[in-house]
């Protein structure tokens, strides 16, 4: 039998956790909307691995289409990164001798 590296309170204390860091950054959506919109998506992806984690340890399935859920919130979050990455290279100021 395959030994669990997790167990369902401490699941459910990360997923309060992570509950908790989406609700803020939804909140405080208006100071920083590129970063709190990545921050709620990321969220959004950890809270649907500790789910269906939680659904194994309780080893009931109930989630649908996890995979696809996951990676357009990642897709999402990837745009923003790295949309933020090439407007601080232009940002960057050049070189001059």
């Amino acid at each position: 039998m395959k030994k669990e590296q997790f167990d369902a309170e401490t699941l459910k204390h990360i997923r309060s956790r992570l509950d908790t860091v989406y609700s803020i950054a939804k909140k405080n959506y208006n100071d920083n909307p590129e970063l709190m919109d990545t921050i709620e998506s990321l969220a959004q992806i950890a809270i649907m691995f500790t789910n269906i984690k939680l659904q194994e340890v309780n080893d009931h399935e109930e989630t649908a289409s996890p995979q696809g859920y996951i990676l357009s919130k990642l897709s999402h979050s990837y745009s923003r990164m790295t949309e933020y990455e090439k407007q601080k290279i232009k940002d960057f100021p050049e070189w001059k001798l």
